[in-house]
């Protein structure tokens, strides 16, 4: 086996474990309404989004991941004396990605993997060919939207929560009533299968533009584009889906519990927003942040309800939109660069920032936050808000700190 095929298969390994930490890094994207509002248990909630996520499988075709594989042009960067360039192109913007990941889920802000996977290939793509090496027309799709997606489902969202808001002086149900719950949970399956469609195609495009511009392994083309081979999409389903599993907990506290108050009806429309924006930019072929789209609805949801909205972690929360991008594209340049250092010190430098990022990723690991934590604090808000008897001998346990 050649050096460039292990290289290869060390670069799909990672890629993978970039849509591992997709699946954690977005698992609130559909399931903090419904733990927030009690409508599942948070274990039960995450099971519940990974099995949707993997459904896509089966409902999806592949638009996204077209548009992500033409972000660059490997076969003018690759080649039969070049291969090696696109793999460290690749393994730059992976790198880049998964890093910003990483630490935006520590913090349990609810960020962009998207826009950090296509940062890192815009960066490392300017350091092996400038600007010519880019494709513009794809980076342009994600930079509309960028705007244009948190907007969408924000609007969707407010007028959703206004028809339910209607619904429900019709029909005089409670805020937590089962219709509003069963809806819920019809809607927050629909965006799990909509985050399964957008963000696992993201990794079949990187992987697939990988083997076309190495020439390892086979693609077949189809009217000019790549056509990600069957394998490669179930893989990337099933990284997701176990990434969804193992849990976002930090980002599911701040989606659910700290951008605004939900119940049951909130919920439903919060989860239509998301939905409506997702799909719509998926059947675009538009790889978008299923985040954004996501939290801009229980952000919408909030404000049309008139519920208490907490526009400081709001705020935070936009920032880290902002700069996620411009961060992302620097560190695959920079690191781009550090494997073009001369023979040895390209590989020092390259066994060093994956130690690092290992040894990061492993202490996050270490000190993240559990489903427990987050169930205890659903439990401690029923005892507020509905004055029910204290538990755990006689009081809620506390949260810890996140």
């Amino acid at each position: 086996m050649s050096l460039l095929v292990v290289s290869v298969i060390a670069v799909v390994a990672l890629a993978l474990l970039f849509d591992f930490s997709n699946g954690s890094n977005d698992a609130a994207n559909s399931i903090a309404t419904v733990v927030a509002t009690r409508a599942l248990s948070p274990r039960k909630a995450v099971w519940f989004a990974a099995l949707m996520n993997f459904a896509a499988y089966f409902i999806a075709g592949t638009p996204v991941a077209t548009t992500i594989a033409k972000t660059v042009n490997m076969k003018e960067i690759g080649g039969s004396t070049n291969n090696n360039t696109v793999v460290a192109l690749v393994f730059a913007a992976l790198f880049a990605a998964i890093a910003w990941n990483f630490l935006v889920w520590f913090f349990g802000m609810p960020s962009s993997s998207s826009h950090a996977l296509i940062g890192g290939l815009v960066g490392a793509g300017l350091a092996a060919g400038g600007t010519a090496a880019i494709s513009w027309k794809a980076v342009r799709k994600v930079l509309i939207a960028i705007v244009a997606s948190p907007a969408v489902a924000f609007t969707i969202a407010v007028i959703a929560t206004g028809l339910v808001i209607g619904f429900q002086k019709l029909t005089k149900l409670d805020d937590h009533a089962a219709p509003f719950k069963y809806g819920q949970l019809l809607s927050a399956a629909a965006v799990s299968v909509g985050h399964g469609a957008n963000d696992a195609q993201k990794t079949m495009g990187i992987i697939t533009a990988l083997m076309v511009g190495t020439g390892v392994g086979s693609v077949a083309m189809k009217n000019g584009n790549p056509v990600v081979p069957e394998w490669v999409a179930l893989a990337a389903y099933t990284a997701i889906a176990f990434g969804t599993v193992w849990g976002g907990w930090r980002i599911i506290h701040t989606m659910g519990m700290k951008l605004t108050k939900l119940n049951a009806k909130t919920g439903v429309a919060a989860n239509i927003g998301a939905t409506a924006a997702i799909f719509g930019a998926t059947a675009m072929g538009v790889p978008i942040s299923t985040t954004h789209a996501a939290a801009s609805s229980v952000v919408g949801a909030g404000v049309a309800a008139r519920r208490h909205t907490r526009w400081r972690v709001i705020g935070e929360m936009v920032a880290a939109w902002v700069i996620t991008i411009p961060t992302t594209t620097a560190i695959g340049f920079i690191l781009f660069k550090l494997t073009q250092l001369a023979q040895p010190f390209n590989y020092v430098a390259d066994v060093v920032m994956v130690g690092l990022l290992l040894a990061a990723i492993t202490w996050a690991m270490l000190h993240r936050t559990t489903a427990h934590e987050i169930e205890t604090e659903v439990m401690e808000l029923d005892v507020l808000e509905n004055d029910i008897a204290p538990v755990h001998g006689g009081k809620v346990a506390a949260v810890a700190a996140d």
